[in-house]
């Protein structure tokens, strides 16, 4: 079977049959519709061939990798792979007879972040559209953070490295930590992620 580690409905599973190959793209005829910009109509098929499962990429714009390798022609899937498409999502590859982690039956809460592709999910939600650069850059240095306070000097230096700082106001940075948890709340209304600690800064907190 195939598993959603990431995305919206990271968890949800697709059963493989050897008999009729599994198209995966962003088409509402595929067998795994993944509904997003960056992934081809047709991106990519799992076939069964020689007593194994087999993965190829339909020349899709952005890519099919496996555990990071690009997909060239038909590359063999081994129990507990990762395919990525179009490095937006990520499915394990979980072979017959093989127990599938009991972590990835329901989404995963909280804020979860990838910076290989500066993707951002919240309760198992992709964060889409994207957030911008200087809020994607304001969680990043609260995240790197691990639960530390983050003082406004850090934020700018963080946020605004190309201007040294200049010009940047505490309302600016009020601003944007506002704009972010907006953000946030779309995916998330019941939980505070970023917490204001007076006199010093900002922190993240997590499900």
């Amino acid at each position: 079977m195939l598993i959603l580690r990431h995305g919206i409905s990271a968890g949800r599973r697709w059963p493989l049959n050897r008999h009729q190959p599994v198209v995966i793209g962003r088409q509402e005829d595929c067998d795994i519709v993944l509904a997003d910009r960056q992934v081809s109509r047709h991106h990519a098929r799992v076939f069964w061939r020689r007593e194994s499962y087999y993965i190829e990429d339909l020349g899709s714009k952005n890519g099919t990798h496996v555990n990071g390798q690009a997909v060239f022609g038909a590359v063999r899937l081994e129990d507990g792979d990762e395919i990525q498409i179009a490095l937006r999502f990520k499915l394990a590859f979980v072979d017959a007879g093989a127990t599938a982690p009991l972590t990835l039956d329901a989404a995963p809460l909280g804020l979860q972040m990838d910076k290989e592709t500066r993707q951002v999910w919240v309760n198992g939600q992709l964060v889409d559209p994207p957030l911008s650069l200087h809020q994607y850059r304001l969680l990043c240095v609260l995240w790197d953070a691990g639960g530390g306070v983050v003082t406004r000097d850090e934020i700018v230096q963080a946020v605004w490295p190309e201007d040294s700082g200049e010009g940047v106001t505490e309302q600016a940075i009020d601003a944007l930590v506002r704009r972010l948890r907006e953000r946030l709340a779309e995916y998330d209304e019941e939980f505070r992620y970023i917490v204001t600690v007076r006199g010093h800064g900002f922190r993240l907190e997590n499900r």
